[in-house]
C-alpha cells in the first residue's frame, strides 16, 4: 500500500472514532472546525475509482460557480473581490441563495507575475485570504489561472475586444502583429482569427522565451503560497488546481492535428504542472485537465477532434474537466427555439463517457447563457435543460422506465458569480475614455447569477428554483440513478420536464404541483450518512421523505441513529441538508424528497412508499 492511502485510512480511522465521542452526531469542538460541522464533515475530497470521494469514501458532487470573471479586470487588481468583507458576503449568498458547495477559484499570472521572475506577494496574500473566506463558509475551492484570448495587453486601448492572463513582459517578449479580428460578431471568433492571439498562443505552447517555464515557476511558487497560508482544515476544503483555462494551439505546426497537439503538446504541459503540484506540497490533490476547448463544440466547423483521446489511464492524479455552452444557441442563428427536455442528454454523456474511459472524475467546469441581450430569453430553458443533463444522461420522458441508464451525477460550476454586475468600473484595455460598468464589464458578457442591490445584499438574477438545487452532495456507496425537478420558470410557464408517471399516482399525488428529487444508491457499508441539499423551497418543517428508510415530514435533527435527518451544512451560512443514514453493504436505497405536499396523511405516505418499493425493485433492483 502506497503512503497516501495509508494516510487516507488513518484518517478515516481518527474520523470515525471522534464521531463515538457524542451521541448527537456533533463533533467536539476544535480551534479549526466549521460552525455546524459534524463528525463526518471536512475531509479531503480525491479521486478514487473514477469519482470524487471525502475520506469516508462518498461519492462527492460539486456543485457551485465560477469566482470570478472580475479576476479578468483591472479595477481591483485581478482580484475576484474588493475586498474579504465582500469574499464573505459572496461565500455566504453563494452557499444560502445559489446551493453551491464549491467554487472555481480564478486567479491571474498577470498579477501573480507582473515582473518576470518576481512573484507578487501581496497579490498572492490578497487571493489567499479571499479564498479563506469561502473554505471558511464550508465551500470546498479548486483554482485556475485563468486566461482568455491570452492577455489583455495584446490589445489596443481602443479594440473591440480585450484579454485576460499573460503579463505584460510575457507579451513585450514576442514580436506579434497589430491585433485584429476581421469581422467578429463574438468575442471567441478572435481565438482563430486574430494573428496576434494565434502566435502568442503558439509561443507559451512551444514556450518561446521561456514563458511556459516561466508560467509553470509561478504557479509552484503559489501553490506553495496557498499551502503554507492555510490551516490544514482549509486546505483540505482545496479540492485542487486547474491549470489552464480553454487551451488552444492558436496555430499548428504543418501537418499537426488537434488531436496530435494534445497528445504532444497540451499533455506533456499537464504532465509538467502536475510535478509542480507535487513539489509544492499538493501531491494528494488532482490536476483538473482541460482538452482543446472545441472538442465538443456543438456546431460542425467549430468541433475539432480531442477529448484527450490519447492520454490513457488518467487515475486519481488528474481530473477530466471541460466546458460547455451552447453555441448553437448563443449563434441566435442555429437555434432559433429555446431549449427542451434532454436537450444536452448526449453532449454531457460524452463528458461522462470520456471521464469514464480515463478512469477518473469529471467535471464540467464552465457553463451558462447570456442573461442580457438577443438571445437571453433562452436562457432558463438552455440552464435547465443544463442542470438536468448534469443530474442524468437521460430526458425526463424515459427516467422513470429505465433508471439505471441515468449515470453518475455529473459535478458542474457555473459562469459566474459576480456580485459586482452592472456595477463595475473598468477601463477598457486601460482607455479612460472606455469605462464599461454594465453586466460582466467584459467583451459584452452578461452572465452573472447575482448581483448586488442598491443597500448591497446579493440577490439573485436568475429563477431561484433553478440555481439552488437538491442534488446528492456525497452517497455513502454508488449513485444508481438520480433525478430533480426543479418546476423552474420561462417567465410565468412552469416547467416540468420529468413529471410522475400516471403508474405511481400516490406518488404523484404527493409530490402535485410541487418540486421533487429521487435518489436511489446502493450502499458499500459506510456508517457516514448520504447528504442532499435541501434548497429554501425545501424548508425543513415542510419537506416530505419517502424511502426505503421509512417516512418523515419535517424530518428531526440529526443523530448517528436516525434513518432521515436534517441538520445545518458546514461553515455556518445557514445552508441545510438532508442526511439519510443506511449502513449497510450492497443494499439498494431509495429516497423521494418534495416539498408538494402539505402535512400529507400517514395512509398517503405509506402508499406512495410501496409504490415507490415496487418500482425501484423492478426497475433497478
Amino acid at each position: 500500500m502506497d503512503m497516501p492511502n495509508i494516510r487516507a485510512r488513518l484518517l478515516v480511522v481518527l474520523v470515525v472514532l471522534s464521531g463515538f465521542l457524542t451521541a448527537t452526531g456533533v463533533r467536539p469542538a476544535t480551534a479549526e472546525a466549521l460552525p455546524d460541522s459534524l463528525w463526518f464533515d471536512d475531509t479531503p475530497v480525491t479521486v478514487q475509482d473514477g469519482r470524487f470521494t471525502d475520506g469516508l469514501g462518498r461519492e462527492v458532487v460539486l456543485r457551485g460557480y465560477n469566482v470570478s470573471g472580475e479576476t479578468k479586470l483591472a479595477e481591483n487588481n485581478g482580484l475576484p473581490f474588493a475586498s474579504v468583507a465582500d469574499a464573505k458576503k459572496s461565500a455566504t449568498a453563494l452557499r444560502a441563495l445559489g446551493g453551491g458547495n464549491s467554487v472555481r477559484f480564478l486567479l491571474s499570472w498577470a498579477y501573480a507575475e507582473p515582473v518576470r521572475g518576481q512573484v507578487d506577494e501581496a497579490y498572492l496574500a490578497a487571493a489567499t485570504a479571499q479564498m479563506r473566506a469561502f473554505l471558511d463558509a464550508g465551500i470546498r475551492v479548486y483554482p485556475d489561472f485563468h486566461q482568455d484570448l491570452y492577455s489583455r495587453h495584446l490589445f489596443d486601448p481602443d479594440s473591440w475586444y480585450t484579454g485576460d492572463g499573460a503579463p505584460k513582459w510575457a507579451v513585450d517578449a514576442g514580436n506579434y502583429p497589430d491585433e485584429n479580428c476581421g469581422i467578429c460578431l463574438f468575442w471567441g471568433q478572435n481565438i482563430t482569427q486574430n494573428e496576434a492571439v494565434k502566435q502568442a498562443s503558439y509561443d507559451f505552447w512551444h514556450n518561446a522565451y521561456g514563458l511556459q517555464d516561466a508560467f509553470l515557476t509561478t504557479a509552484q511558487k503559489t501553490m506553495a503560497y496557498v499551502k503554507q497560508h492555510v490551516s490544514a482544515a482549509q486546505f483540505a476544503g482545496v479540492v485542487g488546481f486547474d491549470p489552464y483555462n480553454e487551451p488552444h494551439a492558436g496555430v499548428y505546426d504543418s501537418g499537426q492535428t488537434s488531436r496530435a497537439w494534445e497528445r504532444d503538446v497540451l499533455w506533456p504541459f499537464y504532465e509538467k504542472f502536475r510535478a509542480r503540484m507535487d513539489t509544492a506540497g499538493w501531491q494528494d490533490k488532482p490536476v483538473f485537465v482541460e482538452p482543446n476547448l472545441f472538442w465538443n463544440a456543438n456546431i460542425s466547423f467549430q468541433k475539432q477532434e480531442g477529448g484527450l483521446l490519447d492520454a490513457g489511464t488518467l487515475g486519481p492524479d488528474y481530473v477530466f474537466n471541460t466546458h460547455f455552452y451552447d453555441q448553437r444557441a448563443i449563434s441566435g442563428i442555429f437555434m432559433p427555439g429555446k431549449a427542451g427536455d434532454g436537450q444536452y442528454s448526449t453532449d454531457f454523456g460524452t463528458v461522462r463517457d470520456r471521464a469514464a474511459a480515463t478512469d477518473t472524475a469529471g467535471i464540467i467546469s464552465e457553463f451558462g447563457h447570456p442573461l442580457a441581450g438577443n438571445v437571453s430569453d433562452k436562457a432558463p430553458t438552455v440552464l435547465k435543460g443544463m442542470y438536468q443533463a448534469l443530474d442524468s444522461r437521460l430526458p425526463g420522458s424515459s427516467w422513470w422506465s429505465n433508471p439505471t441508464a441515468s449515470g453518475p451525477v455529473l459535478s458542474g460550476s457555473q459562469w459566474q458569480w459576480d456580485i459586482y454586475n452592472g456595477r463595475h468600473h473598468e477601463l477598457m484595455n486601460g482607455n479612460p475614455d472606455k469605462v464599461l460598468t454594465a453586466g460582466d464589464a467584459w467583451n459584452d458578457e452578461d452572465l452573472s447569477a447575482v448581483r448586488l442591490n442598491d443597500s448591497g445584499t446579493a440577490v439573485l438574477r436568475q429563477d431561484a428554483r433553478l440555481l439552488d438545487r437538491l442534488y446528492p452532495s456525497a452517497t455513502a456507496g454508488t449513485t444508481v440513478a438520480f433525478t430533480y425537478e426543479d418546476r423552474s420558470r420561462d417567465g410565468s410557464t412552469t416547467l416540468t420536464w420529468n413529471p410522475v408517471p400516471s403508474s405511481l399516482p400516490n406518488v404523484s399525488r404527493l409530490v402535485g404541483s410541487g418540486q421533487y428529487g429521487l435518489l436511489l444508491w446502493r450502499s458499500d457499508g459506510t456508517s457516514a450518512p448520504t447528504e442532499l441539499h435541501l434548497p429554501a423551497t425545501f424548508p425543513t418543517a415542510t419537506t416530505t421523505v419517502v424511502s426505503d428508510l421509512g417516512t418523515s415530514y419535517a424530518p428531526p435533527a440529526y443523530t448517528r441513529t436516525t434513518p432521515i435527518a436534517a441538520a445545518h451544512e458546514p461553515g455556518g451560512t445557514g445552508s441545510r441538508r438532508l442526511l439519510l443514514t443506511a449502513p449497510d453493504n450492497g443494499v439498494l436505497h431509495y429516497a423521494l424528497v418534495t416539498n408538494g405536499t402539505t402535512s400529507p396523511p400517514a395512509d398517503l405516505l405509506a402508499a406512495a412508499k410501496s409504490e415507490l418499493s415496487a418500482w425501484a425493485a423492478q426497475r433497478a433492483g
